[in-house]
C-alpha cells in the first residue's frame, strides 16, 4: 500500500468532518447549505451579527444564524487576538466588520487587526465560529476547555451550559 495516499486522504476526511474546507472562500449564500459527510451545513454569512434565541438565551449569531463565540484568553482593552494559526483551523474568525441586525448593538460592534488580517469584534471581544457547528443554532462551542463562549447581547460571555452543549474535558479547544 502507498503510505503517502492513505495519509492525505485521512487528511481529507478529517478537513471535511471539521467543516474548513470552504472556511476561506468567504461567506456565500446564506440562505443555501451543503452536504458534508451527509450532514447539513449552514455557510458563514459574517456580514451581520444579530440577536437569536437558544437554549441558553439570547444570543450572538451571524446573518445564517451560525453561533459566534468569544475567547476568553483575548485581550479587550487592545482588540488582541491570541488565538494562533492551530487554534484558529478550530476557531475560524469572524473576518468582516458585520451590520448590526436585530437586536444588536451598532456601537459595539467593531474590527481589529490580527496576523490573518482583520477581524470583527463585539464589544472589544474578537469573534469566532466553531468549525464542529455545522448549523445555524449549533451551540457545540459553547464551554470548551472553559474559555469558549457564546456572546450575550451586550457583548458579556454567558458561562452557563446548555442543553445541546458540549464540554470536552480539556481537548480540542486550544485553550492557551
Amino acid at each position: 500500500m502507498n503510505t503517502g495516499r492513505i495519509a492525505v486522504a485521512v487528511t481529507a476526511v478529517a478537513l471535511a468532518s471539521l467543516g474548513l474546507a470552504g472556511c476561506g472562500s468567504g461567506g456565500g449564500d446564506s440562505s443555501s447549505g451543503s452536504q458534508e459527510s451527509g450532514k447539513a451545513t449552514t455557510a458563514m454569512d459574517p456580514s451581520t451579527v444579530k440577536v437569536s434565541q437558544s437554549s441558553l438565551g439570547s444570543i450572538l449569531v451571524d446573518g445564517s444564524g451560525r453561533t459566534l463565540y468569544l475567547f476568553t484568553g483575548d485581550d479587550t482593552n487592545t482588540n488582541s487576538m491570541k488565538c494562533d494559526a492551530d487554534c484558529l483551523k478550530l476557531w475560524p474568525p469572524v473576518k468582516s466588520t458585520p451590520k448590526a441586525g436585530s437586536g444588536a448593538d451598532a456601537h459595539l460592534i467593531g474590527s481589529t487587526k490580527n496576523g490573518s488580517g482583520g477581524q470583527a469584534t463585539y464589544a472589544g471581544h474578537p469573534l469566532y465560529y466553531y468549525a464542529d457547528d455545522q448549523a445555524a443554532g449549533d451551540l457545540k462551542g459553547q464551554g470548551v476547555d472553559k474559555i469558549w463562549f457564546v456572546l450575550d447581547p451586550h457583548g458579556k460571555a454567558i458561562t452557563k451550559s446548555g442543553a445541546s452543549t458540549q464540554d470536552t474535558g480539556g481537548s480540542g479547544g486550544y485553550g492557551y
